[in-house]
């Protein structure tokens, strides 16, 4: 089987994936699969730092914007609408190039993972919903974490949809999601990948860029797309960072500068925790932005590997 050539641009947020992934594009006649589980979402403009017309610069971007704040979308969705779109993309003769920060996104689709229907128990997950209603997401997340570590490091605790997912996964097959995943891997993936991460050597930079973003994301109107999405009521939306860190602000508990400073704090922690994540994938090259003088700099050490990869491909 002839597997189709891929470029992924991967990394913590705020390390510069979609300037790359655009530049990648525009010297291979690529196209853009967006690998974001919260930019997939309506609405959700600033806080997710969906890619803007401009930051586009006339490459094509798909898988953004086209979910409805509250309308469930799994893993399993992912894998089955991005397949399709790299699918078209290659055969329209361009290169599909997945960019975004959700590991657990990009790991599914690139290893060809099929998820089973029969991981899932509608009776079990009710028990685990009345579970969180009374007592709160605490107690399951710390369940999880003794069942199955390793997705309980990759799942935030207040993402209590995944926490839960993960939970039902577990009672239902006696597996980890990691075991399952294995398990319902397909004998080949249908992709062959040359897969850049970006990260800093020096971590303060990363977390410089971090803050930076939110005192701009501030002053692009961030508050008031949170009062937006909290009134939509999208319960997988409320829990991004950006959002929930807003909250007691609304409440009248705390004020802006306090709450600027938690979402600061929750995303650079949001982007350790991508590392940790990205640090597992064997076939990462990795690519140390403060080793540049510049991002054309960047680009020109990835379009080089990207070009070195697609030569051994056997398109």
């Amino acid at each position: 089987m002839k597997r189709i050539p891929v470029a992924v641009v991967a990394g913590p947020t705020a390390s510069g994936k979609t300037k790359l992934a655009v530049s990648l594009c525009k010297a291979l006649d690529g196209e853009v699969i967006s690998a974001d589980s919260m930019q997939i979402y309506q609405g959700m403009q600033i806080a997710s730092a969906k890619p803007t017309l401009e930051e586009m610069d006339g490459v094509p971007h798909h898988l953004l914007d086209f979910q409805p704040l509250g309308k469930p979308f799994s893993v399993a969705d992912y894998v089955e609408l991005a397949g399709k779109t790299v699918q078209n993309i290659h055969d329209a003769g361009k290169l599909p190039v997945i960019a975004g920060g959700t590991g657990l996104y990009i790991r599914s689709l690139l290893q060809g993972i099929d998820f089973a229907p029969q991981n899932a128990d509608p009776a079990v997950r009710a028990e685990l919903e009345a579970a969180e209603q009374r007592e709160g997401i605490e107690p399951l997340y710390e369940e999880l974490g003794r069942v199955d570590p390793q997705a309980a490091q990759a799942i935030h605790p207040n993402n209590k949809k995944r926490v839960i997912r993960a939970l039902e996964m577990y009672r239902t097959t006696g597996r980890t999601m990691a075991e399952n995943a294995a398990l319902s891997r397909r004998k080949e993936s249908p992709y062959e990948a040359c897969f850049l991460c970006l990260a800093f050597r020096d971590r303060q930079k990363l977390y410089d860029r971090i803050n930076q973003r939110v005192d701009s994301m501030l002053e692009a109107g961030l508050v008031q797309e949170a009062k937006e999405v909290f009134a939509s009521c999208g319960p997988t939306a409320v829990q991004a960072i950006g959002y929930k860190e807003l909250q007691p602000y609304f409440r009248g508990t705390c004020s802006l500068e306090a709450a600027a400073e938690s979402i600061k704090r929750e995303t650079r922690r949001y982007a350790k925790r991508q590392l940790t994540w990205f640090r597992r994938e064997e076939t990462a090259q990795w690519l140390w932005v403060d080793d540049y003088p510049d991002t054309a700099a960047l680009a020109e050490s990835a379009l080089q590997k990207v070009q070195l990869f697609l030569k051994g491909c056997s398109l």
